[in-house]
């Protein structure tokens, strides 16, 4: 099969904390577990290690290409020191693959900040988006469910027009990947009532109840942490600040949960019998909460697809990322995007207008 009638995605070996081998890892996995996808990864780093390696991974060495990227964004680099030294790392040269059409997205464990500014700079962000957020879905409620949280981390400090973008691509990102029809979304809060929280919040929140039926998804207006998980609400939209310190607790409580559930069923044969019969549920219930199931955050509202996964990634978070990136590309939501910023351009105006 020709390369043109496959998803090609670029991918940094060198990014994560565990290196080409749980990069490479990840790849085989995805391709041992995906067999019929029709996908080739264009790797780029140290083309001799690399190749080196690949002799392990048979599967990964038929369904890739590899460009020599002789240097490497690391984890301390400052983000001012990338931007004038960036042109031949590994992280950049798959970003600048992104922007030149030859790969649709590009998976990265890298320096976050540092693959957030060399993707702004080099793939732009989409007209009428006022910045970039960082998204992924976490676990809510019961059965299947899951809530878009955004922003990640990428703006610390955030106005009324970045989170009333966050609130348009949050939407999108839940109807497009998440498949909710209409999808309630709701700004994290101190409380819920209209009076509470910071002034910029509070004129956004007003904005929206005004022109509820405007609206392309169901606003539900101030939402507290403990409804994060619930269920009700499947888009919570926050500064990136708070962003990060949810996404952190949630991945400290799945770990927490696991180390009672482990230390409890180890001090008492009754509670190993149980175990035993609950093997099943407690299956799924790991799976759930391990945070390697949600491992691919994507930065959206860029004119491509870069998807960003845990510096201390390993194999089976890195697989996740990739099915996270096919995914992406098969949804191509970018365009609806596009066509929600012209939707809502108007009231987005008159936001502005009232600052």
């Amino acid at each position: 099969m020709s390369n043109q009638s496959k998803k090609i995605i670029a991918v940094d070996a060198h990014g994560g904390d565990k290196g080409p081998k749980a990069v490479l890892g990840g790849l085989n996995q995805f391709l041992f577990k995906h067999p019929g996808d029709d996908i080739l990864f264009r790797i780029f780093g140290d083309e001799a290690l690399l190749r080196k390696m690949l002799k392990k991974y048979q599967r990964v060495a038929r369904n890739c290409e590899i460009i020599n990227a002789p240097d490497v964004v690391s984890q301390t680099d400052k983000v001012r020191d990338i931007i004038r030294t960036a042109q031949t790392t590994s992280m950049y040269m798959a970003i600048k693959d992104v922007r030149d059409g030859n790969s649709c997205a590009i998976v990265s464990a890298g320096n976050t900040g540092a693959l957030m500014a060399l993707s702004k700079l080099a793939i732009k962000t989409i007209d009428g988006i006022s910045r970039p957020a960082i998204t992924t879905m976490l676990p809510a409620g019961g059965g299947d469910k899951r809530v878009v949280l955004l922003d990640l981390g990428a703006n610390v400090q955030c106005d009324e027009e970045n989170l009333f973008d966050f609130a348009l691509m949050g939407s999108v990102y839940a109807e497009k990947i998440g498949k909710i029809v209409r999808p309630r979304v709701g700004i994290l809060n101190i409380g819920e009532e209209e009076q509470k929280g910071q002034e910029y919040l509070q004129r956004l929140n007003n904005l929206f109840n005004e022109h509820k039926e405007y609206l392309p998804f169901e606003y539900v207006g101030f939402v507290e942490g403990t409804d994060i998980s619930g269920g009700e609400v499947q888009v919570v939209v926050t500064d990136g600040f708070t962003g990060n310190i949810v996404l952190k607790t949630v991945e400290g409580t799945a770990k927490l949960m696991k180390r009672v559930m482990t230390d409890t069923f180890k001090k008492s044969i009754i509670a190993i019998s149980v175990a035993f019969l609950l093997t099943h549920v407690f299956k799924r219930l790991k799976a759930k909460l391990d945070p390697r199931s949600y491992a691919g955050a994507i930065f959206i509202g860029l004119n491509g697809f870069v998807i960003k996964t845990h510096g201390s990634s390993d194999a089976l978070t890195f697989a996740n990322a990739v099915r996270y990136a096919a995914d992406l590309a098969d949804a191509d939501f970018n365009s609806r995007i596009r066509a929600s910023v012209r939707y809502m351009s108007k009231l987005k105006t008159e936001l502005k207008n009232a600052t």
